[in-house]
């Protein structure tokens, strides 16, 4: 039956409204009328006298600003006062709600990832696309945010609930989506106004409906709560027609979509099904926020394959002769660029499901697979003497370190990305340079917005250990990318003069650029400006002399063993790491040796099989010649 259903869908929609209405219907068009806000409204209470509110208010409008951080305030002292009915013993809330609500929302690509999640949800539901991209406003050729999806869809009641505050049908485990907000605060955040269009095929019934969220209409006509307008259809397979669920909600509702909707007809309202197919959802956010600049916040103009963040991109824009490596790199980019963003949004994505950003398919990067030199910790997080869960923890060197200084650990929660690049060790401090991991932390909740994580006991034991992680990764492996090794300074011998308490301790000593600077001058006869110091001083990164040019004017491995640190390199571990790596280096120069003559013997035989084609097409060509002439000797005998 959905197969004759869905030929019927992209034809012109013949649409009547029910003859009779049941005493459901009625329900369901109060509730659409009513206040979808109130969480505690039962059936019965939402039919005390809710469709009233759909009518707009005369009294004057409240102007509406396009700034999203100034949107929250606005006059409403010339708006309807709420009133108590008999009977309605529930709570009203009015629409400042839901711009104070949205703030929770600091980043606009926070906002759109929101909306995503509930894409990659209905992955179960048979969801192989999720469309992220720009269209035109048709009312006054302004850009609006759709972001569409195959899943399951919505049916009425579900529709309801999405639009509502607090509900949430995901009870799967693996579901990302959880506290029943993130649809109401990521729109609000991203623009005023919202309307969204699913179909679902649900207990053999197809059906499809509209909602609208908007801010904008409820400001300006000033009412004192949240209002939603909605309308329900239901395909009639006998009349292969679409019929309205109830005659009520088209009278109440209609007009008000029509009037504070991009579409000013029931056609064309409608029309927006055509590519939604047999089920799915699709989300309009119009009415899109400004910067303090006057600029829209999502810029579609920069990148016609992108979307980004106006205030960043142009800063960026300014500075991009002074751009160096580090800044080009993906933990920046992923800041001003949705593209960048999306690639790493999610741990794991299946092979049959695609993010389609501005019409190209968003590629996806997994930050593990750019490591150098990679481990994997096991860690076992515990809270009250019990076993939160098993962590196993990506990490390495990115494969741009030493050139690129970007460190800290992704963080996931069902499979979802929290926290990017998290500085756990503050840049201030060498030991973690270039070191960078990736987990999934399942057993901590992320806040609601989903850039962070409650600060639980958990979580901070969790920071604590993931420090650890960085700093002895660092210290056994830093020398690897030419980075001074610490533990190895940290075992001279030093003798306090000050007291004889630390007679026989060893005292850490570090090399800062002036000391690797002294150590090269004496090479040259220049007297020693060395600085003795008994704490730890931040070391700086040293440069290998392998792959710098001939010319740069850099410390090397033998200028180092001249200066005081000489019986430092030789020592212990860390003269064992310098010899392992320069075995490692000459592998690599072996291995890069071996692929220059692979990739010259594959081209010979490209060269070759290209004259060996060339010349199988000339003897083909002969043959066919001589075919030819001896078809028509034939002939002519």
């Amino acid at each position: 039956m959905r197969e004759e259903c869905v030929d019927l869908v992209p034809q012109t929609f013949r649409l009547h409204c029910v003859g009779k209405e049941s005493e459901e219907n009625k329900n369901s068009s109060a509730l659409s009328a009513g206040n979808s806000g109130t969480s505690a409204v039962d059936e019965e209470q939402s039919l005390v006298d809710d469709s009233s509110l759909c009518s707009t208010s005369p009294i004057g409008s409240a102007p509406l600003c396009r700034q999203f951080w100034k949107a929250g305030s606005y006059d409403d002292t010339l708006s309807t006062k709420p009133s108590l009915q008999k009977g309605a013993n529930y709570l009203h809330i009015h629409p400042k709600f839901l711009h104070s609500n949205a703030t929770s929302h600091k980043w606009a690509f926070g906002a759109i990832a929101e909306l995503l999640d509930n894409a990659i949800d209905e992955i179960q539901n048979g969801a192989t696309v999720v469309i992220v991209d720009k269209i035109l406003n048709p009312r006054d050729g302004s850009s609006a945010l759709c972001i569409q999806d195959d899943g399951g869809g919505m049916d009425p009641e579900a529709m309801r609930r999405c639009l509502s505050f607090g509900f949430s049908d995901k009870k799967s485990n693996s579901a990302i989506g959880q506290y029943g907000n993130g649809f109401k605060t990521s729109s609000m955040r991203l623009g005023a106004d919202v309307i969204v269009f699913s179909r679902c095929k649900k207990n053999r019934k197809l059906t499809q409906s509209v909602g609208l969220l908007s801010y904008t209409f409820l400001t300006q006509t000033g009412h004192d709560r949240i209002v939603v307008p909605m309308l329900d259809y239901e395909f009639n397979t006998q009349s292969n027609m679409w019929d309205k669920l109830s005659n009520t909600q088209c009278i109440n509702n209609l007009p008000l979509l029509l009037r504070w909707s991009p579409y000013s007809t029931e056609a064309e309202l409608l029309k927006q099904f055509d590519d939604v197919g047999q089920h799915g959802t699709k989300v309009i956010i119009f009415s899109l926020w400004y910067t303090d600049d006057g600029q829209m916040e999502l810029d579609f103009e920069s990148d016609p394959e992108d979307i980004r963040i106006s205030e960043v991109a142009n800063t960026n824009k300014k500075s991009a002769r002074m751009m160096v490596a580090s800044e080009q790199h993906l933990a920046n980019r992923l800041r001003f660029s949705l593209r960048a963003y999306l690639s790493i949004l999610y741990l794991r994505v299946p092979e049959n499901f695609c993010m389609m950003l501005r019409g190209k398919c968003v590629q996806y990067h997994s930050i593990a697979n750019d490591l150098k030199f990679p481990e994997f910790i096991l860690y076992k997080p515990q809270s009250g003497g019990c076993k939160e869960g098993t962590v196993v923890t990506a990490i390495g060197f990115l494969k741009e370190a030493p050139l690129v200084n970007i460190h800290g650990f992704n963080v996931y929660h069902k499979n979802r990305l929290i926290l990017p690049f998290w500085h756990v060790v503050s840049y201030s401090d060498s030991r973690g340079r270039g070191v960078v991991g990736v987990l999934e932390a399942n057993f901590i909740q992320p806040t609601h917005n989903k850039q962070d994580f409650e600060k639980t006991p958990v979580f901070q034991k969790l920071e604590s250990r993931l420090k650890e992680m960085t700093r002895e990764y660092w210290d056994y492996h830093c020398q690897l990318i030419g980075y001074q090794p610490r533990k190895a300074r940290a075992m001279t011998f030093q003798a306090s003069s000050d007291s004889g308490k630390n007679d026989g301790i060893y005292q850490p000593v570090q090399l800062t650029r002036d000391d690797l600077a002294s150590d090269c001058n004496l090479q040259k006869g220049a007297p020693s400006k060395r600085k003795e110091s008994n704490h730890l001083v931040e070391p700086d990164r040293v440069r290998r002399k392998v792959g710098i040019g001939a010319n740069a004017t850099v410390c090397n491995q033998e200028n180092l063993r001249a200066g005081v640190a000489t019986d430092e390199l030789k020592s212990g571990e860390a003269a064992n790491l310098i010899q392992e790596n320069r075995k490692l280096q000459a592998q690599c120069l072996e291995f890069e040796k071996t692929v220059e003559e692979l990739n010259l013997k594959a081209a010979r035989l490209r060269v070759e099989l290209g004259e060996a084609r060339r010349e199988h097409s000339r003897l083909l060509a002969e043959f066919k010649l001589v075919e030819k002439v001896k078809e028509e000797k034939s002939n002519a005998h």
